[in-house]
């Protein structure tokens, strides 16, 4: 169990990568890139409802009052956040917050959802 962690925490992409890696739960499990689903509606529904409201832990319900989408963070200062039937939103910053999410990278994510309209409340 603690080698597949290590391995997965070790993986490195850049935001484009990232965002698209998480956009076929912005399409209800379709990979465009595929063009085929990868995970069934109802479980890409099932993840976004788990992102939200436990993706920026002990943070999240303050993620999701001030930024209004499902996100997952991780330790290294990445963020991806999911705008439903739209898009995947990556960011990156390594300050983290006491959570262990990314101080920038919400801040960003705050900003541009306000700018743009978004959010699924």
């Amino acid at each position: 169990v603690l080698q597949n962690y290590f391995h997965y925490c070790s993986l490195e992409m850049s935001c484009v990568e990232l965002a698209r890696t998480f956009l076929f739960l912005a399409d209800r499990g379709i990979a465009p890139h595929l063009e085929s689903a990868v995970i069934a509606p109802i479980q890409s529904r099932q993840v976004n409802a788990l992102m939200m409201t436990s993706g920026m832990y002990q943070n999240a319900g303050e993620f999701a009052w001030r930024v209004g989408l499902p996100a997952k963070s991780g330790v290294g200062g990445g963020i991806v956040a999911i705008v439903p039937q739209e898009m995947a939103i990556a960011v990156w910053s390594p300050e983290l917050d006491d959570a262990g999410n990314s101080l920038a990278g919400i801040a960003l994510l705050e900003k541009l959802t306000q700018k743009l309209g978004r959010s699924v409340f």
